[in-house]
C-alpha cells in the first residue's frame, strides 16, 4: 500500500506540473488583459502538434521541437492579442466570443493538417528512475516536472525583479493608473499574451509523447484549468499553482483507487465546495488583481 501511495503521489506531481503551466498562463492573460481566453486549451494542443510535426515526422531533436512549440504558440498568442483582444479591449464579452471562434479555427487547421486520428509520438526516452520495484518515474515525466519548476520560478523572478514584470503587475492591479504612469497597455498585453500562450504551448509540447495527440485534446485541459483558477482565486498566480497541486492530488488518487469519471466529478465538487466556503477562491480577492 505504501508503494502504491508513493507511485500515485509521483503521478500527481506530474499532473500538477503541466496543469500549473496551463493555468498560470491563463491567469496571467486574464490578470493583465481582463479577458477569458477560451482558446487556451487549443494553444496547448498547438504546442503538441508542433512536436508531432517536427519531432515525430521530421526527426528534429525533441528539445528543439519543444522550444519551437513554445515560441510558435507564443507568437500565436501575439496574433490573438493584436487581431482579437486589442480591438475588443473595451468589450470583454466580445473578446470571449472571439476566442471561441479562434478555438474553432485552430481545431479546423489541426484536422486539415493532421486529420482526426490520434497521434502516438515515439517516446523521448525509455529511461525510468526506479525508487523501488513498484515506484517508478519515467524520465519523460521528469522533464515535465523540471520544466514546470524552472519556468514558474523564472516567471516569479520576472514579475518581482524586473521592470517589465513590475509593469505587468501594475497593469493587472490598476490598468488606468498604470497608463497614467506611462506604462504601455499594448506592450504589457503583448508580453502577457506571449508568456501565457507560450506556457500553454510548452505544456502541450512536453506532454505530446505522454498522451494521445488529437485536434480536440484542448477540451479537457481548459476545463481543468478553469476549475484550478476558480479554486485558486481568479487572478492569483500563487493560487493557480497551489490549486493545481490540490486538484492533481485529488484527481490522481481518486482515479487510482476508484475511476476517472468519479475523479472528474470530485474535481467539480471541489470547485463548488471552495465557492461555497470562499467565493473568491483560496487566494482571490473581491477585485481583479
Amino acid at each position: 500500500m505504501i508503494e502504491l501511495l508513493a507511485q500515485t503521489g509521483l503521478n500527481a506531481i506530474y499532473g500538477a506540473s503541466y496543469i500549473s503551466l496551463v493555468a498560470v498562463g491563463l491567469v496571467l492573460i486574464f490578470g493583465v488583459m481582463g479577458v477569458v481566453n477560451f482558446a487556451h486549451g487549443e494553444l496547448f494542443m498547438a504546442g503538441a502538434y508542433v512536436v508531432v510535426a517536427l519531432y515525430a515526422e521530421r526527426f528534429v531533436p525533441f528539445f528543439i521541437a519543444v522550444a519551437a512549440g513554445l515560441i510558435f504558440v507564443g507568437l500565436l498568442g501575439l496574433l490573438m492579442e493584436r487581431s482579437l483582444f486589442r480591438p475588443l479591449r473595451d468589450n470583454p464579452l466580445g473578446g470571449l466570443v472571439a476566442s471561441i471562434g479562434f478555438l474553432m479555427i485552430l481545431q479546423s487547421l489541426a484536422v486539415m493538417g493532421f486529420g482526426v486520428r490520434m497521434e502516438h509520438i515515439p517516446p523521448v526516452t525509455q529511461e525510468v528512475i526506479e525508487f523501488s520495484d513498484r515506484v517508478r518515474l519515467p524520465v519523460a515525466r521528469l522533464y515535465v516536472i523540471l520544466a514546470a519548476v524552472v519556468m514558474l520560478s523564472l516567471l516569479s523572478y520576472f514579475l518581482k525583479r524586473t521592470r517589465f514584470g513590475w509593469a505587468l503587475r501594475a497593469s493587472a492591479q490598476d490598468p488606468q493608473a498604470a497608463a497614467l504612469q506611462g506604462i504601455s497597455v499594448n506592450a504589457t498585453a503583448k508580453i502577457a499574451m506571449f508568456i501565457g500562450a507560450g506556457f500553454a504551448g510548452l505544456a502541450g509540447a512536453l506532454s505530446a509523447p505522454l498522451v494521445s495527440v488529437t485536434p480536440h485534446m484542448g477540451h479537457s485541459i481548459i476545463v481543468t484549468a478553469f476549475i484550478v483558477i476558480i479554486v485558486g482565486g481568479i487572478g492569483s498566480l500563487e493560487g493557480a499553482v497551489l490549486a493545481s497541486v490540490i486538484y492533481a492530488v485529488v484527481h490522481t488518487f481518486v482515479t487510482t483507487f476508484y475511476d476517472g469519471v468519479l475523479a472528474d466529478i470530485t474535481g467539480l465538487a471541489l470547485m463548488l465546495l471552495v465557492l461555497i466556503v470562499k467565493p473568491t477562491g483560496l487566494f482571490g480577492t473581491a477585485n481583479r488583481a
